[in-house]
């Protein structure tokens, strides 16, 4: 009796000291419970302004040596929750937002130029405004969401299908429109008032991205990326 006592103490006080040992090894404010993250992708539109161009994230310069005209990140890994966002460049004004991060999904940030006018405060001149995309639900089979940050008001897309017809959609300013991709794996064809753009190279299963945009000249133009779900103009 006496040596399943002792047997039993002991165990109780190994537990302990391995609890204690524990927690003094644990860095102060560490959670156990590993935190949840959200992402941040950004596609760079910056046609105008010098220089790259620098994404901040609450206080911090994500990558110093910058980024150039047509640039999309990977997704940025934070913290579930509120976030500030700056994007710089210079000869244009900060563009910032606020983001509130979902755990396990992506926030898509765009970056573009618009022309401020002028107040009592100061001149005209040329600042930065941020186009945010939210994820929704998966993307079934493959479709295109096409977005526009030209500066024209509504625009006419048409989207190639096999056999040389057109599905036509009217894709207003900072508004998504989706639609099926009905080609295979290979390229799906795009013009935009009645001109060809860049067409999609087709893969995987998904969702895929047409960003519409003006040129420096005042051309427009398209830049396109993959996501494996919906994104919606937040």
């Amino acid at each position: 009796m006496k040596t399943i006592f002792k047997l039993k103490f002991l165990v109780t006080w190994l537990s302990i000291l391995s609890f204690f040992f524990a927690c003094s090894t644990q860095s102060p404010g560490q959670d156990p419970v590993k935190e949840k993250q959200g992402f941040i992708r950004m596609v760079n539109l910056l046609v105008t302004g010098k220089g790259k161009v620098n994404l901040w994230i609450d206080g911090k310069n994500i990558f110093p040596d910058g980024y150039d005209f047509s640039d999309i990140t990977g997704g940025i890994g934070l913290k579930a929750g509120g976030h500030t966002v700056t994007v710089k460049r210079d000869g244009l004004s900060d563009g910032t937002t606020k983001i509130n991060l979902s755990a396990d999904e992506t926030t898509t940030i765009i970056p573009f130029a618009e022309r401020i006018p002028a107040t009592d405060e100061e001149p005209a001149h040329w600042g930065i405004r941020i186009l945010r995309l939210k994820q929704k639900e998966e993307s079934h089979g493959r479709t295109a969401t096409f977005v526009s940050v030209s500066s024209t008001e509504e625009l006419k897309v048409e989207l190639g299908i096999p056999g040389g017809t057109w599905d036509t959609v009217f894709v207003k300013r900072l508004e998504t429109k989706v639609r099926p991709i009905k080609f295979p794996e290979s390229y799906a064809p795009i013009r935009i008032s009645g001109k060809n753009v860049s067409s999609i190279p087709i893969d995987e299963i998904g969702n895929y991205v047409v960003v519409i945009y003006d040129d420096p000249t005042g051309e427009i133009k398209s830049l396109n990326f993959h996501d494996l779900r919906y994104l919606t103009a937040d």
